[in-house]
């Protein structure tokens, strides 16, 4: 396939902007993230603890620097890796963010998952990162948690780029593009060295809230409840998230944030994550094709980017629907199901998911590092 041929590549002139959610130090050693970046049209990359436990427990890439750390602690042994890791991928995509005038080529490494509730601590690691790493390009990414928007606005008072992760809820979202402006408010001179995406999560969505609509269909015989029920199945997270981008629109629109554009500032960009579709009846590419817009962001696991690929069908899917998609959940109230329950259970959960891979991902580690010190 041709670049002309790549709906990945064609993603970007309907404004949004390709990301990869994968971080391995073969695909730096290989070519394959540069083959991404230049043949495919990838325009930024996201990480997670889950993501490094498998690069680094599942392959033997990281052996000879393992060798090498003589007789430090497995946090620090980690920290080595992965800040060279984010450092080299963060080196291939200079030339992107540089040619983009700091839109794009970003690279994302997120704070220790145990400092989600900890405003101090993000801020701490969240400095120390950026001064470790020390790209320009670099995300830190934070947890949208109470304790996280805190740091989240002193961060990028400071200068310093950052990826708000575990979205789930629009009010949390709000919260969230607040922080954002206020940092910008409180950063003093120039605002074009500043950039952060808003990570609005989608599939964990739809596999909650269908759960919670099969149960319902199960208690009740009445074909007019269980057709209602039914054809809310996996619409709540479109509609969330078009929703959510209508917000968006009016908050960097608005005369406060053109104030702030004339000082260089960019908008917060809404960075559609969870992409990969997790039931199998509906479409593979689906949280990307209902969900092109302008100034957006879809940071795609690895199988999704190919299906993106393969078969993507683009058209400017975001700023359709708003009514449908309002009414879809306030048929989801009236069904009885809280979408305010899901999203804090969801976020709830998204933490412990964070946690419970940097916990194996550390055990794991130390007990690679005693076998690879002692061959």
């Amino acid at each position: 396939m041709t670049m002309a041929d790549n709906p990945l590549v064609h993603l970007y002139d309907f404004g949004q902007s390709a990301w990869v959610d994968d971080l391995r130090r073969g695909m730096i050693t290989t070519g394959e993230l540069k083959q991404l970046i230049e043949k495919d049209g990838v325009r930024g990359l996201t990480s997670n603890p889950a993501i490094f436990e498998k690069a680094i427990v599942g392959s033997a890439d990281y052996d000879q620097q393992i060798r090498a750390s003589g007789h430090k602690s497995v946090p620090e042994i980690y920290e080595d890796l992965v800040v060279k890791d984010i450092q080299d991928a963060a080196d291939l995509f200079a030339p992107l963010y540089e040619s983009s005038k700091g839109a794009d080529g970003f690279v994302s490494l997120e704070v220790s998952p145990y400092l989600a509730r900890d405003t101090e601590g993000s801020l701490k690691e969240a400095h120390h990162l950026w001064e470790r790493v020390n790209r320009p390009n670099l995300m830190i990414k934070i947890p949208g948690t109470p304790e996280g928007l805190p740091a989240v606005q002193s961060l990028i008072a400071a200068g310093i780029n950052v990826n708000v992760t575990l979205l789930f809820a629009r009010s949390a979202y709000e919260a969230v593009v607040e922080a954002y402006l206020k940092g910008l408010e409180a950063h003093e001179g120039d605002l074009s060295g500043i950039a952060s995406v808003a990570s609005f999560f989608l599939s964990r969505i739809d596999s909650s809230v269908d759960d919670l609509l099969e149960k319902k269909i199960r208690t009740t015989s009445d074909p007019e409840i269980q057709g209602r029920l039914k054809a809310l199945a996996g619409e709540v997270a479109i509609a969330n998230a078009k929703l959510a981008y209508q917000h968006y629109k009016a908050v960097f629109e608005s005369p406060r944030f053109q104030a702030l554009a004339a000082r260089g500032a960019k908008p917060q960009r809404l960075l559609w994550a969870s992409t990969g579709t997790k039931n199998p009846i509906y479409r593979d590419v689906r949280y990307v094709e209902e969900l092109v817009g302008m100034n957006t962001v879809n940071t795609m696991p690895p199988a999704t980017l190919k299906a993106c690929v393969d078969h993507c069908e683009l058209r400017p899917s975001l700023d359709t629907g708003i009514e449908a998609a309002q009414l879809i959940l306030d048929e989801l109230a009236a069904v009885g199901i809280s979408l305010d329950q899901v999203t804090d259970d969801l976020l709830a959960d998204g933490l412990a998911k964070f946690t419970g891979p940097f916990d194996k991902l550390l055990a794991s580690l130390k007990a690679k590092t005693e076998v690879v010190t002692a061959s």
